[in-house]
């Protein structure tokens, strides 16, 4: 049964009134001033937070992962019937709020959430009897976005309405079939849940399409809840008349495809992989007042906890551990996942908050102490960095097969080396959310142990050059680009060799000067930008000149790309149907007409589209995956080996280059 405990309204007033007492006169700099809440200071590019690395940038500019589009294409997949389109709808159709039947439960809690957002939050979690979880999130915030302030927790007690900021939903269900979710052949009788997010409108109680949660800007749903719940974000289809938009992706690595007739497509549209986050007291900002105290919520956290457990999957090949992965009860138990699926990682760590040999026993530990038997030997740089800034949004990624990106070892942790000094250091776009940024960068014991891991001191915001990959090309006359450059308002380039002698650079100091060259050869040149007075560090381009190449770097189209897929590359021999990796490079009725038609080619041409980074084209999985890295199918062209382009054994990948640095065109 559900404890609900109830304090009077004037005292919640009395505790709020004395938090604002305690703000002093205002002659000192540590005090705070709650006023309105504060405008949005709208941002684009690396300066962005909550949104993926790729945010699936288009033709026209846009990201597409941010805008309005991906919303009502992602609430369509996972709410086809319009269910939950108001927050009084979300709590019916999860029964919050109303009487527990056997072996049901509702709990809340409110805390400060200090790690996360900062937010004041009241927390409603209710498991039911078929299974299904739910969690309400009620989030308050007391002036304006900034570091965590008490008041927001005294806020939330109170359920002032003046600083309510939103409210989240996130169900744990199966799969609803409707007209406008085309998800294939359902089998009749669908078992597989996965988490669904919604947001709702403070004051009417509407559900949104957009949401700002951090003062930077409002982005689309769910990409701001995905980004950290170990979600992926997929490409929309193309618009198929007379739909005017897109259809959510499908994703081959999660356990809805069990729930399809064929597998051969992917998941459920709507299942993005996404995982729900374990409740960590040691994180947690508590009231002084009675009944809101970390002692009294002890058992309330722990019954949430619970119900984060039965959201994760069982490791593949092991067996039930009851009780705890009775959810609710021995009829419905945590599912064995797959080996293509999130293995439940985070199961580990979340059982480690209390002492006993799981979360049914044992005390809460008052202090935070785990460390993973990965990390052996790099206790500070776990403890200090990754448990504080990496582990709350890495431990929810990765899968079964290839599970690096869970960051449970120092030997994945510093497999991503490369890309955690772009991330951290260049791009300044991880940590992901603004507050933890803000932290980490604040406090030199979270950011010290990751700058000596790094062997740099470079902080984000500084100008990056980036004149972009090495290529092969074949005309003499070639237009660069330092549009990727970062923090950058100004550019210089020169030659720094040219074999033969000759070359020389036109509007040398624009984003888009033009080398030419007098033949064949190779040429390098260097890249410095400045943002006013401070300049970047000096990036080297090689461009590999062949007038007698075989191939046209700019004629490259689709039909080409898709020849190097299923050749000799030998990609497509992998990249099957139904088989392990996220996408399939062979030819199949991706829409789910019938047959294999010209519609199904534009699919797949927009899945492939899908791996190319155009904010960051080094970074596309095009590119790292078969040149090895964290690629199962192993290296498929050695950089290493054959560094310069126009080498025959790193052909494919030159194409790829070529053809992304043209835009990617599809005919």
């Amino acid at each position: 049964m559900a404890t609900r405990t109830v304090i009077a309204p004037w005292l919640l007033a009395f505790g709020l009134l004395l938090g604002l007492g305690g703000c002093g006169g205002g002659d000192k700099a540590a005090d705070v001033f709650p006023g309105e809440k504060s405008g949005v200071t709208a941002t684009s590019g690396p300066d962005s937070f909550l949104v993926f690395p790729n945010p699936q940038k288009q033709d026209d500019g846009s990201l597409q992962t941010t805008v309005q589009d991906y919303a009502l294409a992602y609430y369509q997949a996972v709410d086809p019937n319009n269910e939950r389109t108001t927050l009084a709808a979300f709590k019916a159709k999860n029964k919050i709020g109303q009487a527990l039947g056997t072996d049901e439960r509702e709990v809340s809690v409110i805390f400060g959430d200090q790690r996360d957002l900062g937010y004041g939050r009241k927390m409603t979690g209710r498991m039911n009897n078929d299974g299904t979880i739910a969690f309400v999130v009620e989030n308050y915030l007391v002036g304006g976005y900034g570091p965590y302030s008490s008041l927001n927790l005294e806020a939330a007690i109170m359920g002032e309405s003046k600083w309510h900021l939103g409210t989240n939903g996130i169900e744990f269900s199966v799969v609803q079939s409707g007209t406008a979710n085309p998800s294939g052949t359902l089998i009749a009788t669908p078992t597989v849940k996965f988490l669904k997010f919604f947001t709702f409108d403070p004051v009417t109680g509407a559900r949104l399409n957009m949401i700002n949660l951090d003062g930077r800007g409002d982005k689309a749903m769910p990409t701001v809840c995905i980004s950290c719940h170990g979600g992926r974000a997929e490409p929309l289809t193309p618009v198929t008349a007379p739909a005017v938009r897109g259809l959510f992706g499908r994703m081959m690595h999660v356990g809805s495809v069990a729930d399809r007739t064929s597998n051969a497509l992917g998941g459920i549209r709507g299942d993005t992989g996404a995982q729900a986050h374990a409740f960590e007291p040691t994180s947690f900002d508590f009231s002084s007042l009675a009944g809101y105290q970390r002692s009294d919520l002890t058992a309330r956290i722990r019954e949430l906890n619970k119900m984060v457990l039965c959201t994760f999957v069982r490791p593949a090949g092991t067996a039930v551990s009851a009780p705890q992965d009775n959810c609710p009860n021995a009829s419905f138990q945590r599912r064995e996942g797959n080996y293509m699926e999130y293995d439940g990682t985070a199961a580990e760590s979340l059982k480690n908050i209390y002492t006993g040999a799981d979360l049914m026993s044992g005390a809460e530990l008052a202090t935070e102490t785990y460390v993973p038997g990965g990390w052996s030997g790099q206790t500070t740089l776990y403890q200090n960095t990754v448990s504080k800034a990496c582990r709350v949004c890495h431990a929810l990624r990765g899968i079964y097969n290839q599970s690096d990106l869970d960051f449970q070892s120092y030997a994945k942790f510093s497999g991503f080396s490369d890309r955690i000094k772009v991330h951290v250091e260049d791009r300044g776009n991880m940590p992901l959310a603004k507050l933890i940024y803000d932290k980490f960068w604040s406090d030199s014991t979270i950011y010290g142990p990751m700058q000596t891991f790094l062997g740099s001191t470079n902080k984000p915001g500084r100008p990056v050059a980036d004149p972009g990959p090495d290529r092969v090309v074949k005309a003499t006359s070639i237009q660069l680009s330092g549009a990727m450059s970062l923090f950058s308002s100004g550019y210089q380039w020169t030659v720094f060799s040219s074999a033969p002698a000759g070359a020389s650079l036109t509007n040398a100091t624009t984003v888009n000067p033009t080398l030419t060259v007098p033949g064949s050869g190779t040429y390098e040149i260097d890249l410095v930008t400045n943002n006013g007075t401070t300049t970047s560090t000096s990036k080297r381009l090689k461009v590999v000149v062949d007038t007698a190449l075989a191939w046209n770097p700019t004629a490259l189209r689709f039909a080409d790309i898709k020849g190097i897929l299923q050749g000799a590359a030998g990609c497509s021999g992998c990249h099957t149907p139904g088989g392990g990796p996220p996408i399939a490079y062979t030819d199949i009725d991706r829409n789910a007409s019938g047959g294999v038609d010209a519609t199904d080619e534009q699919w797949f041409y927009t899945e492939l589209r899908g791996r190319i980074n155009f904010t960051d084209i080094a970074a596309s999985p095009l590119l790292r995956k078969p040149t090895g890295h964290h690629h199962n199918g192993g290296t498929i062209w050695d950089l290493t080996t054959y560094p310069t382009p126009g080498n025959n054994n790193r052909l494919g990948y030159d194409q790829f280059v070529a053809w992304i640095l043209n835009g990617a065109p599809y005919n």
